[in-house]
């Protein structure tokens, strides 16, 4: 047979596609298993990262399904977003009709690289469909308290021209364009997702054994629960009366209640409503309002870079001590981290310390080392000794923190709390193609949802899309509504939701049936069967990139606990095992236009062959590591498929594995058995606990080179039914071709692992000659010590001529040493 890649993959790719093969079945009484990608964004073709993405799915799917489950393995297009606005200013064309043109094209490289996906349960986030149920639990999670509006200082991208979550802020810059950031004020909706921070944290140790340490280490991090103590400062009566007496103090949170008595100044953010208040009222001079601007306007990540600030003229007194202690404005602190007002420790906190050594503020030492020693050229933060500390003097810190709590505490003065660095989600977005927020401002009623018998909200396609602002807000009639609740005229709300809306609960909408596919946006049975069967709970098999790590894993479980409270699930957690695939590098870089390192999975695939591109993705690197493109190789993958497919011709037709009588083969034939099940049990492996498709691969090949050695075409042909078997996941095209040529595809199913090929019946020693490796032997497994030494002699007599042996040496199954002299 000569190997065709176009012609044998276009003929399984059409069968596959007559025969549903890839559909799931409604019989709920079969084990199961749901395999889900985290899902591209239409932005044109596929890039050999998501290629990598894809097949390692594919590979669990067409296993499971071998395994005889009922395997639920979905693709959707997470489609709104920014980049189809860009490409509409760029290419004059709209962004409904970019992205579902690109749609278009994805599926079908999807099915040119033999992805065994679900058709019936494909969709877009951006379908009204979609569109529709999620603003009804848009409208149930505000009914809840879930969902709020408010105004702040918020993440602008003026590049993108719209705001930005705190998680989609990286080094200070837009995650999707990487523009500075700026801070703006603006009104914004918010998810709870506080509420859920203690949740979110402690339910992480549910993960374990399934998702990666490092994912784990992320969220925990980005969480950041603290303890401490939170207290009020108050203002001392000169700075009570200078502010008007509208604020008679701040509340600070601390981790460090131990170093309480070394407070040597006080800071707040620079959006903090006190600061405000002062510039709005003129009691700041202009100098220092300029300045206080400019804070502002940094980015936090530049804020925290260089300290700067300045003084406010007002003080606050010590809780205790009763001292007064100036309140500086400082850039270093965030409003977005507590109350957004700070005690400064500077003797015990290296910022603290940078800041009051450039400002020249009191340093006031509270803690020593258990030796004794002080520095004025550094902030002590280690464990110590506290002194100046009144009646706590002698305690060791870590014990003073309860027991400045304590006392906080029973004077009722403080208490104790726990932070966290999590903020809420703000959810709005200054852009046209988004899903709209189902609400309308009302000048009688306030903010109104729409009526969920009215839904979808959908996005109007007359619209001019111009880069400047929202198209929505200029739209002439679109936002012009009726009030659903006093019936008077009304303006719908123009902002559309982050696109991580939409990514937060798509693994949910695959559990609906086909029959009601339009009516709900899930099913409790279909939830019940796929996500929370054998005593799991979510998708058995999660695979996606690290980079999503904090967005999109995070907020999927937040959704997935919402979802939880409102009554549509019973279970916690929506992804029970998770793979993060390494990037795809060429040249070092990681692949990308700018670079021009990329690689077209297109020319690829006409080149070698599907088969070619998804077995060399699997076998370059382990997936959880970095795969380096490389030319050769993928030639070599080439060459082994088609050598795979030219060997074939080895074996014969049959419906069932060869039955072998295993000790009648020769020695080259055993040998390759043992290889041919060593691959096999390579791949139980694989699937079950360590991923790692390199080695099973190298097993397969393994195999084959042991296969050639021998000519019994009942080993060849056992050797065909399981290896085909072990690859079909793989190179999916090639091994269905030779399975249904000759096993009828009996063999694409559960293969048994016969444990008498691994029995040893001889095996090799190395011969050394005074510690020196000479030759080898072979001897039966069971052969005694003096048997083995004779072979040894007898093998290695040349180098033992005119010598004496002082000392024999066996070490069994390994080595045998002789030690001579003469």
């Amino acid at each position: 047979m000569e190997y065709s890649s176009k012609e044998l993959e276009k003929k399984w790719q059409e069968y596959w596609a007559k025969n549903r093969s890839f559909e799931p079945n409604e019989n709920f009484t079969k084990k199961k298993k749901y395999i889900l990608s985290m899902f591209p964004f239409p932005s044109g073709r596929l890039h050999m990262g998501h290629v990598r993405n894809y097949t390692l799915s594919d590979a669990f799917a067409r296993y499971y399904r071998q395994q005889g489950f009922n395997v639920l393995h979905p693709i959707g297009f997470d489609s709104f977003g920014m980049p189809a606005e860009n490409a509409a200013i760029k290419n004059g064309s709209h962004p409904k009709k970019w992205t579902y043109d690109n749609i278009d094209y994805m599926k079908e490289e999807f099915k040119s690289l033999g992805f065994s996906f679900s058709k019936e349960r494909e969709f877009a986030t951006s379908d009204e469909l979609y569109t529709k149920f999620e603003q009804g639990f848009i409208i149930d999670m505000y009914e809840k308290g879930l969902l709020y509006r408010k105004k702040g200082f918020l993440n602008w991208c003026p590049s993108c021209q719209t705001v930005l979550a705190n998680e989609q802020v990286i080094d200070g810059c837009c995650w999707r364009c990487d523009t500075q950031v700026v801070k703006k004020d603006m009104n914004q909706y918010y998810f709870k997702i506080t509420q859920y921070a203690d949740e979110l944290l402690c339910d992480l140790s549910k993960l374990e054994g399934g998702w990666p340490k490092q994912v784990l280490t992320m969220q925990e991090n980005w969480i950041g629960r603290s303890n401490g103590l939170e207290f009020k400062l108050c203002f001392e009566e000169a700075s009570l009366s200078k502010l008007d007496n509208k604020f008679d103090g701040f509340d600070v949170f601390t981790t460090r209640p131990d170093t309480i008595y070394g407070v040597s100044y006080a800071a707040l953010a620079p959006e903090h409503d006190i600061v405000t208040y002062m510039i709005e009222n003129s009691l700041l001079d202009d100098e220092t309002v300029v300045k206080i601007k400019e804070m502002k306007n940094a980015s936090s990540i530049d804020r925290q870079k260089t300290k700067s600030g300045v003084a406010l003229d007002i003080d606050v007194v010590h809780p205790l001590t009763k001292e007064k202690i100036p309140v500086w404005v400082a850039n270093f602190v965030l409003m977005d981290y507590g109350s957004g007002g700070v005690m400064a420790v500077p003797a015990h906190d290296e910022r603290d310390f940078e800041f009051a050594k450039k400002y020249n503020l009191p340093i006031r030492p509270v803690i020593k080392s258990f030796e004794g020693e002080l520095s004025d050229d550094q902030a002590f933060t280690e464990v110590g000794e506290l002194f100046n500390s009144a009646q706590f003097d002698g305690l060791n810190s870590k014990d003073a923190q309860s027991k400045i709590i304590e006392y906080f505490e029973t004077e009722k003065i403080g208490k104790k709390t726990t932070n966290y660095k999590l903020k809420d989600w703000g959810v709005s977005r200054q852009r046209y193609w988004g899903a709209p927020i189902p609400f309308i401002h009302c000048d009688k009623c306030g903010i109104v949802m729409e009526k969920k018998e009215n839904l979808p909200v959908a996005l109007p396609e007359d619209i001019e899309i111009t880069g400047e602002g929202n198209p929505l807000e200029k739209h002439p009639t679109w936002k012009h509504c009726k009030c659903p609740k006093c019936g008077e005229d009304a303006i719908r709300e123009t902002d559309t939701m982050d696109t991580f809306v939409e990514s937060s609960w798509y693994f949910l909408r695959f559990c609906a049936s086909s029959k009601n596919w339009e009516k709900e946006a899930f099913s409790k049975e279909q939830i019940q069967y796929w996500m929370h069967q054998q005593g799991y709970q979510g998708v058995d098999q999660y695979i996606g990139g690290i980079e999503h790590a904090i967005l999109h894993l995070l907020y999927a479980r937040f959704f997935t606990k919402v979802f939880r409270d409102l009554g549509y699930l019973d279970f916690d957690e929506p992804f029970d095992k998770l793979l993060t695939q390494g990037m795809v590098l060429k040249d070092g870089a990681k692949m990308s236009k700018s670079k021009g390192n990329t690689v077209d999975p297109d020319a690829i695939i006409e080149k070698y062959g599907a088969d070619t591109a998804r077995l060399f993705i699997l076998f370059a690197a382990p997936p959880t590591q970095e795969l380096e493109w490389n030319d050769s190789a993928v030639e070599g993958a080439y060459k082994f498929i088609k050598r795979f497919y030219d060997r074939s011709s080895n074996i014969y037709e049959t419906d069932a594995v060869p039955v072998i009588e295993h000790a009648s083969l020769l020695k080259e034939e055993k040998f390759a058995r043992k290889k041919v099940y060593e691959a096999l049990v390579r791949s139980i492996d694989v699937y079950t606990e360590k991923y790692t498709f390199n080695t099973m691969i190298a097993g397969v090949m393994e195999a084959m080179n042991a296969l050639n050695l021998q000519t019994n075409r009942d080993v060849w042909c056992e050797g065909y039914w399981i290896l085909t078997s072990i690859m079909e996941p793989v190179i999916p095209h090639v091994c269905s071709e030779i399975s249904n040529k000759y096993f009828n595809l009996k063999n694409l199913t559960p293969q048994k692992v016969i444990e008498d090929v691994f029995v040893e019946e001889a095996v090799t020693l190395a011969v050394s000659i005074n510690g020196k490796r000479r030759c080898e032997i072979e001897v039966a497994v069971d052969a005694d010590q003096n048997s083995i030494l004779e072979a040894a002699k007898e093998k290695a007599q040349k180098w033992l001529e005119g010598k004496t042996i002082i000392k024999e040496i066996v070490v069994p199954k390994k080595l045998v040493n002789l030690v001579i002299k003469g």
